[in-house]
């Protein structure tokens, strides 16, 4: 089937690249012609395992192409995705949907010459309940023939390729049995394998994606309140989650608890539903969110309160490694990054800071240029009064804490995600701390 991407961001470069992998002839499309170059030579504008290499792989094949014009695509195939953003609006934090409604507007101007008599736009992008219904009746006046389907994506950074190939869900929300079919067609090679299939109405496809976000920030939010109880109490909060996950009715996923959520999905969407909500005159059924994205922020502020005691009350003229920028590992993420939040507000307060991170160095470096960047971990800590460990790469869970010991001024450290081998740094001289584990300070 042919096919294109609008859109060639994170969403729309891993589908376009996964959908061309499993056979499919896709057009990629952008009106950012540098990133479509990049993406022409097999380049992807952000880190994520293996897309490297597939784009090389598709691309090379001819499977898949890029272009900036919308002309090019509304020719090119019937079926069109929508992978564009949809930030937070300033002030409400509701989705603005300004890149969605010029991507379809754009792309209806050209469909009555396209050729194709049947046309699908299936979108991608998170948005508020009712978008399609009202993205439909705009399309049909340009492109009465047209038809609105929504498809959303469930994509972790980090692990994009394996969410868009080996789904948990493939959820379809249609408007006419002729979508239901021609999306059925696009993943059949998914729903041969076994992934199940949801078909819906597009409200519901567009709910599905905010309630499951909200529904995980939640777990996290929950988790980190308990961990503030904790530190009143004495009590642990890693025995606490793993007792409260072993009750097979909650499970253990998304029960880590630490510094929190942060990236460009959950923080955004839970605002824009609550927000979408109070505009459907739902407000009261969701306003448990505004606490749950309360309880995320503060953990940011109890990370940094708690580093600055360990280092005897006052950040001034004290140096502070930092390990990790990305808001999460195996991604170069830096959107809301609770680690580059932390970071920050250290050096506010009058700390040196040194920042380390595998992959997220550049994009960290861009949006918070005061903070200083190390190339190296052992680099990053030399001459630190305090290391905060805040995203969770693999590579600081193997660092040898006996050689860190020997280039920090004090072997002190916060680790804000309950990962670092407590025993093995205590043993090598360290005062380790970390947020609902009191005993350990």
């Amino acid at each position: 089937m042919r096919l294109t991407v609008i859109g060639t961001g994170y969403v729309g470069a891993v589908h376009a690249a996964c959908m061309a992998e499993i056979g499919h002839e896709v057009l990629g499309v952008d009106i950012d012609a540098e990133r479509i170059a990049a993406l022409a030579a097999g380049r992807p504008p952000f880190f994520e395992p293996g897309l490297g290499a597939m784009l090389k792989r598709t691309v090379g094949s001819g499977r898949l192409r890029f272009t900036t014009s919308m002309a090019e695509a509304a020719r090119f195939a019937a079926t069109h995705f929508v992978c564009v953003g949809t930030p937070q609006r300033p002030g409400s934090g509701a989705a603005d949907l300004r890149h969605v409604e010029s991507a379809v507007d754009g792309l209806a101007s050209h469909i009555p010459g396209s050729g194709h008599a049947s046309v699908l736009v299936a979108g991608k992008s998170t948005v508020p309940v009712g978008t399609a219904d009202r993205l439909a009746r705009r399309l049909r006046a340009t492109a009465p023939d047209a038809d609105v389907a929504w498809n959303p994506e469930f994509l972790r950074e980090g692990r994009a390729i394996q969410d868009t190939l080996r789904p948990e869900r493939i959820v379809a929300g249609v408007r006419t049995a002729h979508a239901e079919a021609r999306l059925r067609e696009l993943y059949a090679s998914l729903l041969a394998a076994g992934m199940p299939f949801i078909a819906t109405d597009t409200a519901t496809a567009e709910l599905v994606k905010l309630a499951s976000n909200s529904f995980l920030a939640t777990k996290i939010s929950f988790i980190n309140a308990m961990a503030e109880i904790c530190d009143a109490t004495g009590a642990d909060i890693l025995t606490l989650a793993e007792a409260v996950g072993a009750d097979s009715r909650i499970g253990p996923r998304f029960l880590a608890p630490g510094l929190g959520f942060g990236g460009s999905c959950l923080p955004k969407d839970i605002r824009a539903f609550a927000a979408r909500a109070e505009e459907l005159g739902r407000g009261e059924s969701v306003t448990f969110l505004r606490e749950v994205d309360a309880i995320n922020t503060r953990q940011r502020r109890r990370t940094v309160d708690l580093a600055e005691r360990l280092v005897g009350g006052s950040f001034t003229d004290r140096g502070v490694a930092v390990l990790g920028a990305a808001f999460k590992p195996r991604s170069d993420d830096v959107r809301d990054s609770p680690a580059l939040a932390v970071a920050e507000e250290v050096r506010r307060r009058g700390a040196q800071v040194r920042v380390h991170d595998p992959e997220a160095i550049d994009n960290a470096r861009a949006a918070y240029p005061a903070l200083q960047f190390a190339l190296d971990a052992a680099k990053a800590c030399e001459q630190a009064d305090v290391v905060l460990h805040l995203t969770e790469w693999p590579q600081y869970r193997e660092l040898d804490p006996a050689a860190l010991a020997t280039v920090v001024r004090t072997p002190a450290i916060v680790d804000a995600r309950h990962t670092l081998d407590t025993v093995a740094w205590r043993a090598a001289g360290w005062t380790l701390c970390a947020p609902g584990r009191p005993r350990l300070g």
